[in-house]
């Protein structure tokens, strides 16, 4: 019986099988081993955890002052703009707070400006008695000429002696009266410096008592306006706890506010990581919330100061009793691309994959100085501070009336 020619012989079909399985075999060798060369070769300069977490700013919204709340103006996940009201609280008493010291503040203007009004009235004075004094110099001057003329001439008997005593008597009067003219000069100087005493270097805005009643009047405006609780950045509202008509304290907490758009990550790396993990090296990051699809960019701007056991509420005490070694790990801050983030929104406490291009090795393993800028901030209060400033103003100008005395104006005094 004749075999095909296309048909294949016994002795050589299993050999070709075998020749074809120990092709594949070594193709799959090579490739395994080439895969854990890649893999063992970008190890060496990578750095991965998965216990990484996003974290950012918590902004908790606390009252300044007690109060009922009336109004409650966002509610959880809404979104805030900085200084957009947030909570108000009843401000009926902080209002006749601030009515009160307004007035007491108009009061201690005008008292003051009757101070400056006195030491010009004083002024004048000095000069009337001044003027009693020359017009007793001059009497004294006048009837001493008078006197000695009599005198010169009452031995021939044209002047009676009951002449020269009226004139002596009237001599003695005048410098009794220049004696008195002196005294109440000196008396009305002593007074006018003792009033000086409350005026000197100072202007009626400038002058203690009305600085006082200001104080209290920025003190009640703050209060007043206090009782609106804004919102110190942009962000979502969390964590709403305040109800309507609750009476609240000072210092409790209401709500908070994340600033979603200035998140960072927190990836807590095992002791020995730590070796190559310098200031600035890339990270690559993936978050759990969008997987593997949205890789974000980001860089190493610091590692902890210490391990999160040490920092814990209760620290271990490794001192006494057994001892079991655990592996520790310290929080090292990557700092996350905005654009990235505002792409692909993040919450805080979302976890995520982290891992470090630790091939360069020139970075600093720890911050050299702090930043000189403040790395949160707000200038809502300062806003508020500016207001109650002008308010404070308003009334001292409503209250001054006539232009000062050119002494007040000058703040110094003869």
């Amino acid at each position: 019986m004749s075999t095909s020619p296309t048909s294949p012989t016994p002795a050589t079909a299993p050999g070709g099988a075998r020749q074809k399985a120990l092709t594949l075999a070594g193709l799959a060798v090579a490739l395994a081993l080439g895969y854990g060369g890649y893999e063992w070769f970008s190890s060496r300069h990578q750095e991965s955890t998965d216990n990484a977490y996003v974290q950012g700013n918590v902004v908790q919204i606390t009252p300044q002052i007690g109060g009922t709340v009336t109004a409650i103006l966002a509610d959880d996940t809404d979104f805030v703009k900085a200084g957009q009201p947030l909570v108000r609280l009843d401000a009926a008493d902080a209002k006749m707070a601030l009515s009160l010291a307004e007035a007491n503040l108009a009061q201690a203007v005008r008292q003051v400006r009757m101070l400056y009004a006195s030491n010009s009235t004083l002024e004048a004075q000095i000069a009337v008695r001044e003027g009693d004094v020359v017009r007793a110099q001059n009497d004294i001057s006048r009837l001493s000429d008078d006197l000695a003329r009599r005198q010169s001439i009452s031995g021939v008997g044209a002047v009676s002696a009951e002449e020269i005593a009226h004139l002596q008597s009237q001599l003695r009067q005048a410098q009794s009266a220049l004696g008195t003219a002196k005294a109440s000069v000196l008396a009305a100087r002593e007074q006018l410096q003792s009033a000086q005493t409350m005026t000197d270097n100072t202007q009626v805005p400038s002058h203690p008592s009305v600085q006082a009643a200001a104080a209290k009047v920025r003190e009640a405006y703050l209060a007043l306006h206090r009782a609106t609780l804004p919102a110190p950045v942009d962000g979502y509202v969390a964590k709403r706890s305040v109800q309507l008509g609750q009476r609240v304290a000072a210092g409790s907490p209401l709500m908070s506010v994340v600033a979603l758009n200035a998140l960072w990550v927190d990836a807590n790396f095992k002791e020995a990581q730590l070796r190559n993990i310098r200031i600035g090296q890339p990270v690559t990051l993936t978050a759990d919330v969008y997987g593997k699809k949205v890789d974000y960019k980001g860089t190493v701007v610091g590692l902890g100061a210490g391990t999160g056991a040490a920092f814990s509420l209760l620290p271990a005490q490794n001192a006494t009793g057994n001892w079991i070694k655990v592996v520790q790990r310290v929080p090292v801050r990557i700092a996350l691309d905005p654009a990235q983030v505002s792409a692909h929104p993040l919450r805080v406490g979302l976890s995520m994959e982290a891992t470090v291009d630790v091939t360069a090795q020139d970075g600093k393993a720890l911050a050299d100085a702090a930043q000189a800028a403040s790395a949160v901030q707000t200038d809502v209060y300062e806003l508020l501070d500016g207001q109650a400033t002008a308010e404070i103003q308003r009334v001292i100008g409503a209250n001054m009336g006539s232009p000062a005395p050119k002494a007040a104006a000058d703040g110094k005094h003869s």
